[in-house]
């Protein structure tokens, strides 16, 4: 009985471990568990904040939309504006959309100067075209041209010829005229010789007569007969 007292008397204490952790494991444990208490209760606040900030935001819209209500006309009211939400952009994808934009600029030029270089092509072949054509009727016009002066030249000559010949004749014709004429008056200028003549042999003869005979011609000074 005396050897059982003194452990009664031993103080009562946790009952120890058989394996107890180091001391520094258990020291990060729990540091571990505090972060981990923290973040719960920083989100808990995280989330009462935003439930109060949209209460606040729900009021607020309230109140904006009663003054708008009574601030717009019932005749025309005005729309609300859209929010304006930003775009986050990819650089990746943003270089992607600028090469893809510059593809289909260089390609647009591309189409651009092909079709412009077959329309330059068409103008020249139509050009070439409408300038054979025109060369070929003025070939024909020209053909046409020297036919025509060769057939008036022809009609010229032969109208010229024809006016050669009754030239000719009018003037063999006329000159038989005048050698007829000449004729005619180297007939009666020897007749009239010979007229003229025979009234001087008369003359002589009857003078010759008066000269015989003593006898004055009457018909000559007849005022100095009596």
């Amino acid at each position: 009985m005396a050897e059982e007292e003194p452990k009664r008397a031993e103080p009562e204490g946790p009952p120890a471990l058989e394996n107890p952790p180091p001391p520094a494991v258990a020291v990060a444990e729990a540091e571990e568990d505090h972060t981990v208490d923290d973040k719960k209760k920083e989100e808990e606040k995280e989330k009462e904040r935003e439930k109060e900030g949209e209460g606040k935001g729900q009021n607020n819209n309230k109140d904006v939309s009663a003054e708008d209500q009574k601030c717009v006309s019932p005749v025309a009211k005005e729309k609300a504006a859209p929010a304006i939400v930003p775009k986050i952009v990819d650089p990746a994808v943003e270089k992607n959309s600028e090469v893809a934009v510059d593809r289909d600029a260089v390609l647009a030029r591309v189409e651009t100067e092909k079709r412009l270089a077959l329309i330059k092509a068409w103008e020249e072949s139509e050009k070439t075209k409408a300038e054979n054509k025109a060369y070929k009727k003025l070939s024909a016009v020209e053909a046409w041209e020297n036919s025509k002066r060769s057939t008036v030249e022809a009609e010229l000559r032969k109208i010229e010829e024809k006016l050669a010949k009754k030239r000719a004749e009018y003037t063999e014709k006329i000159k038989n005229k005048l050698v007829e004429v000449h004729k005619l008056a180297e007939e009666k200028r020897a007749t009239v010789e010979a007229n003229r003549e025979e009234e001087f042999l008369k003359v002589e003869e009857t003078a010759a007569k008066f000269r015989a005979s003593g006898y004055s011609p009457r018909k000559l000074f007849a005022c100095f007969s009596r």
